[in-house]
């Protein structure tokens, strides 16, 4: 009988790729024989972008789901990826190192240092495209710019198809390294305050529960998700995102299972389709451009004059800012870990237009509280907003959050879900509770200043400044 105790191994890097199905890396990675799987936790590089303490909570259950999918042979381990790699090169005969890209500037900058390091010490190193549908650098103009503009990109882009998604991984011999001791434990990813018991129940981490997600959407939501995408208190949302962050489903995956369903209006799948191409041109600007982030898209909004005010911001991220719609958002994101696309915006609008503050400010709150927190969709979206981005909303386009609960909260479900001291409001002063007679206020049990807040500025005023700032750049 032949001996494979002479197979070398090949290391395989996971990263934000965690699942067995579609992976390319980790496919072409088997062919080459035994693998040891390992997950690094690097918390040096990013600086500014160290991840936030519900992205933090997401990982260590999508970890611990993984390391079970692998029988327990992830090795984990928490530094610097390139002392990593480098020891266990040293410690062990391994002649590969494969992973799947990232596209944060610092992991760019990282891996390509990495990839030089390795072809020194005589390493075969090759790396894949798990996460997006198109490569930033495929997805250009002619003259080979990137695009500034979501349409034209989103049009050239689809030119060409997403690739079909690949089969399970199965059969696969994974190594444990002896040397390891490092356990999920002492990555300590679960935040000190537990504010996140409400996740536990809503979510599920991991490749399992993000196909029972998919298909649950694909049932029950994607008919209808054109119009009631925009309606907060509708179900028509996928609620995919920190699934497609973590790569625990990919979205080459999502593309083609929401193609098959073609019993569902054709209108519902381009459109919930062009969101995923709203993602992929987010990192596409975040490639082109890696100062996003921090850096205005447009730069003659360095001049603009922002108001630091840290009793409105502490406000507005507790939802007590005393506009309904806006506080029902912020509360949801606290309570949930996510906020429906709609509110965003019109939270994003109010911070940096009503109250002046600086959309960095709105960004990091984001950052923090939000499971699906991501470099490229969280600037994107916010410089979106505040105008100052891509393709950006017009900064004099200011949401009323007044008629933007009226029109797409009608009912009032989503915001006094939220906000249960308004419940008893009627709904037509649901959204303007200020103007509603004292009789009826105190007949719903409401007490301006002291059960809800009185507004913490007054909606008509706060627009002219924000418009007499703008005209001044």
């Amino acid at each position: 009988m032949q001996s494979t105790h002479h197979v070398v191994p090949s290391l395989f890097w996971f990263r934000q790729d965690l699942r067995l199905a579609d992976n390319p890396g980790l496919l072409e990675a088997q062919r080459a024989g035994p693998l040891m799987a390992i997950y690094i936790f690097e918390e040096e590089d990013p600086g500014a972008l160290s991840m936030g303490s519900a992205s933090r909570w997401w990982l260590h259950q999508s970890l611990e789901k993984f390391n079970a999918a692998l029988d327990g042979k992830l090795n984990i381990y928490s530094g610097n990826a390139e002392k990593i790699i480098t020891g266990l090169l040293e410690a062990q005969p391994i002649e590969a190192v494969y992973w799947n890209r990232c596209y944060e500037p610092w992991r760019v900058k990282n891996d390509a240092v990495l990839k030089k390091h390795l072809h020194t010490l005589g390493v075969t190193c090759k790396s894949y495209n798990a996460s997006l549908l198109w490569e930033p650098w495929e997805a250009v103009k002619s003259d080979q710019t990137p695009y500034r503009v979501f349409t034209p990109f989103y049009r050239q882009a689809s030119l060409q198809k997403p690739r079909s998604p690949l089969p399970r991984l199965s059969g696969a011999c994974f190594l444990k390294d002896p040397n390891n001791k490092t356990t999920l434990a002492d990555l300590k990813l679960i935040p000190q305050i537990p504010w996140y018991r409400g996740f536990e129940t809503a979510w599920e981490a991991g490749e399992r529960g993000a196909q029972k997600k998919l298909q649950h959407f694909l049932e029950h939501e994607l008919t209808g998700y054109k119009e009631g995408r925009n309606f907060p208190g509708k179900k028509n949302v996928s609620h995919l995102s920190p699934h497609l962050h973590f790569g625990e489903i990919s979205p080459q995956q999502v593309w083609h299972a929401v193609h098959q369903q073609e019993h569902v209006p054709l209108e519902d799948r381009a459109h919930f389709l062009s969101e995923l191409g709203w993602r992929e041109f987010s990192y596409s600007l975040l490639y082109h451009f890696p100062e996003l982030p921090w850096k205005n898209f447009q730069p003659k909004f360095d001049h603009f004059p922002w108001k630091d005010n840290n009793v409105l911001l502490r406000a507005w991220e507790q939802g007590q800012t005393g506009y309904p719609i806006v506080d029902a958002g912020m509360r949801e994101l606290w309570q949930t870990g996510t906020m429906h696309n709609r509110v965003r915006m019109i939270v994003a609008s109010f911070l940096v237009k009503n109250l002046l503050i600086h959309w960095h400010h709105g960004a990091a709150w984001f950052w923090d509280t939000l499971l699906d927190a991501d470099a490229a969709n969280n600037s994107a979206s916010w410089q979106w907003v505040a105008g100052c981005g891509a393709d950006a909303a017009p900064y004099f386009r200011i949401f009323n959050p007044i008629l933007q609960g009226e029109k797409f909260d009608p009912e009032g479900d989503y915001t006094r879900r939220f906000v249960p001291e308004l419940t008893a409001i009627p709904k037509k002063f649901l959204f303007r509770p200020w103007e509603a007679p004292r009789e009826v206020l105190a007949q719903a049990n409401v007490t301006l200043g002291t059960t809800y807040p009185h507004p913490i500025v007054e909606l008509a005023s706060s627009r002219d400044k924000a418009l007499e700032a703008y005209h001044q750049l």
